[in-house]
């Protein structure tokens, strides 16, 4: 039996959920339907200019599975420009990130601090200037501060 699917976040409410190519004959072209993950890997991505495993983190996936996602947003982008179908953007397995910061800890110094999304990974701990710092214990993901596989 395969795992439950995690969440993505996805941080940007889009203020509109459908793009219909000006075309009056294509009226009865079948629509392309666009998941909000896959919207957010593009926006990160694409738009924004942000490293995969930067982008992955944003969203809480792994960098593979951040991949995988990006590549099928712009098949379905180029499919649908290339045949002139409308884009409707809806549904997928995400949740609206709820903070607008992440916390981290230096392991050196017990510091604790937020860094706000879209930032990138700090490099050194604001108060001791250590590199030993991780995401707290309570701002990590699904499976990253639990047991690992032989811990079941």
């Amino acid at each position: 039996m395969p795992r439950p699917r995690r969440h993505r976040y996805v941080q940007s409410a889009f203020e509109y959920d459908y793009f219909k190519p000006c075309v009056i004959c294509r009226q009865d072209a079948e629509e392309v339907v666009l998941k909000m993950e896959e919207m957010e890997s593009m926006r990160l991505k694409d738009y924004l200019g942000m490293d995969q495993r930067d982008a992955a983190r944003e969203m809480n996936i792994s960098q593979p599975t951040f991949h995988r996602i990006l590549t099928e947003a712009r098949s379905k982008v180029a499919c649908a420009l290339v045949c002139g179908r409308p884009i409707r953007i809806k549904g997928g397995a995400y949740r609206m990130a709820t903070t607008s910061a992440r916390k981290f800890k230096c392991y050196d110094c017990q510091h604790e601090w937020e860094e706000a999304y879209g930032t990138g990974r700090p490099q050194n701990c604001p108060k001791c200037g250590s590199a030993n710092l991780h995401r707290a214990e309570d701002d990590r993901g699904y499976a990253r501060g639990g047991r690992g596989r032989r811990g079941r």
